[in-house]
């Protein structure tokens, strides 16, 4: 087999985007989520590029589910070069005296355990390896807390403080770890954010030539094909019109 990358979360977004880059470039994948039916769906189209694709249908969220997944991967799936950890949403828009408990479990239990639980099912088969490429899609909310971004910003600090930490420990190991942190980007995530509200969701966006996530996954494709001693710990994205969550310019 070629080199083979993972992806979870890869039914729409940034995830889907980046599975269509890397089948492209002639890379086998390993794609991951929640909805079989869309899975089945980038089955068919990643087909045309006459790569191997393997589909994995289970949820993030749950850990034994993760293990279960990884540990009996077909031993010529199991050497993976690249991990992208990309599950992950936000949930409402509330002050947090007005926040959904329910929202805040599922960011958490999404954009921070399930990372972890799929790294460390992962970062063994890597470590055996001596080898590796990791990524954790995080967001500018993990650099600057914002009004109503209260648990989302927390959990995409977390993956901000995760990914150094990771870095750290897989050092030795000759494991890059990088973290991509998009601003404004154009997906599923505000409709997620505003459970369906399309107006609100779009509003979001009018006047901004925002992000695309074929742009998100040509960054990380960047980053993966870098030669072997380099390394690109924390690339920060955002729209011309975006400096950060503060500042931005819409055009009228």
């Amino acid at each position: 087999m070629g080199k083979i990358i993972i992806i979870t979360g890869a039914t729409a977004g940034f995830g889907r985007a980046t599975a269509i880059k890397f089948a492209q470039n002639g890379y086998d994948v390993i794609i991951t989520g929640r909805r079989k039916e869309r899975l089945d769906e980038l089955v068919k189209e990643l087909s045309k590029f006459k790569v191997k694709i393997l589909p994995l249908n289970f949820d993030v969220r749950k850990n034994s589910d993760v293990t279960k997944v990884i540990n009996t991967l077909p031993d010529e799936w199991k050497n993976l070069d690249i991990l992208v950890n990309n599950a992950g949403l936000a949930a409402g828009m509330e002050h947090v005296n007005d926040g959904n408990t329910d929202d805040w479990d599922r960011m958490i239990d999404t954009n921070v355990k399930g990372l972890l639980y799929v790294t460390r099912a992962v970062s063994p088969l890597m470590v055996a390896r001596n080898k590796g490429h990791i990524f954790n899609i995080g967001s500018i909310a993990g650099k600057f807390a914002y009004e109503n971004g209260n648990v989302y910003c927390a959990t995409k600090s977390a993956v901000d403080s995760l990914t150094r930490s990771m870095r750290i420990d897989l050092l030795k190991h000759n494991i890059k770890v990088t973290q991509i942190a998009p601003g404004m980007a154009e997906t599923e995530f505000s409709l997620v954010r505003f459970h369906g509200d399309e107006a609100r969701a779009s509003a979001v966006y009018k006047g901004i030539d925002a992000l695309t996530a074929g742009d998100i996954a040509d960054a990380i494709y960047y980053c993966a094909t870098l030669p072997a001693h380099v390394c690109i710990n924390d690339l920060v994205i955002t729209p011309t019109q975006q400096a950060d969550v503060f500042y931005n310019v819409k055009k009228s």
